[in-house]
């Protein structure tokens, strides 16, 4: 609803009537527009923790490579991709909604990753001074690249390949200034990455 009539074009009648709700009831749920549109990047937000919340037992470098597919996987979206780009449109007249996009989405993001990273910390499997800086530093070398490409060229995003271009060699940068076993990590990255390329050719198949 958002991507498609902006935040000041949409309202709380036009999402009533494509969720099949009366206005009363969606406002039962949602006191405002603001509301409902942080819920919304709530949503996704969990979705991207989820990896680093319910952990998958195969090990910190499964979780990592789990998490930064995930995470590419859902703001490469077109559907968010168009969102960002109407949050960067609007925020200038609509303070608000960069600050719900913020707030709910990339901070509560970013703590969720830094209690996985001081937790990993304290399993002795990383060593870092500041968490804040090392969560920053994976979100960041993960995707920023072909994100940013994707933003502003939509007719020309990024390959699936290119994306894993610069997820891979993120992962590998972060694990060897964080780790305190790279090369035994390292070494498991790289069997995530080549089992991950099989299953993508596969399905590409």
């Amino acid at each position: 609803m958002f991507a498609e009539t902006g935040y000041s074009g949409a309202t709380m009648d036009m999402v009533a009537i494509e969720a099949g709700l009366s206005k009363p009831t969606l406002y039962q749920y949602f006191e405002s527009k603001e509301a409902l549109f942080s819920a919304m990047m709530i949503g996704e937000r969990d979705q991207m923790l989820e990896f680093f919340q319910h952990p998958s037992g195969k090990g910190m470098v499964a979780d990592l490579h789990g998490f930064a597919w995930d995470y590419a996987d859902t703001v490469m979206r077109p559907d968010l991709l168009s969102l960002a780009r109407l949050i960067i449109g609007e925020v200038q007249r609509f303070p608000e909604i960069g600050r719900a996009y913020q707030e709910s989405g990339p901070d509560r993001l970013l703590r969720g990753i830094m209690d996985y990273l001081e937790g990993r910390r304290g399993a002795g499997e990383l060593v870092f001074d500041d968490a804040e800086l090392a969560a920053q530093d994976l979100w960041g070398l993960i995707l920023s690249a072909p994100r940013t490409q994707a933003l502003y060229m939509p007719d020309s995003p990024p390959s699936r390949s290119g994306i894993a271009r610069y997820l891979n060699n993120g992962l590998r940068i972060f694990l060897k200034a964080y780790s305190t076993q790279p090369e035994a990590d390292l070494a498991k990255l790289e069997a995530l990455i080549t089992a991950h390329s099989l299953q993508q050719v596969e399905h590409d198949d």
